[in-house]
């Protein structure tokens, strides 16, 4: 990855939520292609506007996402004291539409504790390239192995936003692309001014949604999808429970549906954001 320098940003009026305690500053661009990107920006903010459902402002932010050519975009939440990706309660659950092998690589290799997006996330304001990281004088050899197996995995380039709010919440934005091109300044702008919207936006419906109870899952059901956030594979949860692995994803498809999550990755990070497991 070819190191870059850091983009020097000032403030953006009208998107600065009271939530957030820190809204990085950014130079808004000037219009781009006659205007083709402002004007999907704007779009962007209407359709936001009618959005009612948390999954419905991600569809929409990964669409918008989209035109500056990211297909994968990814919103997790962090405890402000951990280093890997544990869910804060009553917090947004995670969402992403990363490749499901590479979710499930990611977490069988416990790379949610050493993910070096993470570690920068915690120590940077605003939005950064991927690449910045790499080259970092600081990042290990285990750490670039992160991104080495993305990019095996498709998820070659990317960048991701920072997200603090006043209550201690902490969340990262990201966005990935197939390709090893660098994104334009330009790019990361719009992108960050997206991924602030759509925090505030994800938030505000959490706050003021009354979620009902947890999705009703059996015992066994709860003793597989807690192995899975731990990152056991199918055959490891088997051995564990003395069961056959197609016990194992039987069980683990009745959670998905339950919990309505494409993947059992996803599926984990809802569950223990319920509550329903802990780890």
């Amino acid at each position: 990855m070819k190191r870059l320098p850091m983009t020097a940003v000032s403030q953006h009026r009208g998107l600065v939520p009271d939530q957030l305690s820190f809204v990085p500053s950014v130079d808004f661009p000037k219009r781009a292609k006659g205007g083709t990107f402002a004007v999907e920006f704007d779009r962007f903010l209407d359709q936001t506007d009618g959005a009612a459902q948390s999954e419905q402002l991600f569809d929409l932010v990964s669409a918008f996402a989209l035109i500056f050519d990211y297909p994968w975009t990814a919103y997790s939440a962090l405890a402000t004291d951990q280093n890997s990706l544990r869910m804060v309660r009553r917090h947004p659950a995670a969402m992403l539409n990363y490749p499901d092998e590479w979710q499930e690589r990611y977490f069988e290799m416990g790379y949610d504790k050493m993910d070096p997006i993470i570690k920068t996330s915690r120590r940077r304001a605003a939005a950064f390239r991927w690449s910045e990281v790499y080259n970092d004088r600081s990042t290990t050899e285990d750490e670039r192995r992160v991104f080495d197996e993305a990019a095996a995995f498709g998820l070659r380039s990317g960048i991701s936003v920072p997200l603090r709010g006043l209550d201690g919440s902490f969340a990262i934005m990201s966005f990935a692309q197939p390709w090893g091109r660098e994104c334009r300044n330009r790019t990361i702008t719009y992108l960050q001014l997206a991924s602030l919207h759509f925090h505030l936006m994800v938030t505000k419906l959490a706050n003021s949604s009354n979620n009902g109870e947890a999705p009703n899952l059996s015992s066994r059901e709860k003793e597989c999808i807690l192995w899975t956030a731990r990152g056991k594979s199918s055959w490891e949860i088997g051995k564990i429970l003395g069961i056959s692995v197609n016990t194992v994803n039987f069980h683990l498809k009745n959670v998905k549906q339950k919990l309505d999550a494409s993947s059992r990755t996803l599926a984990a990070i809802k569950a223990v954001n319920c509550g329903i497991v802990e780890l």
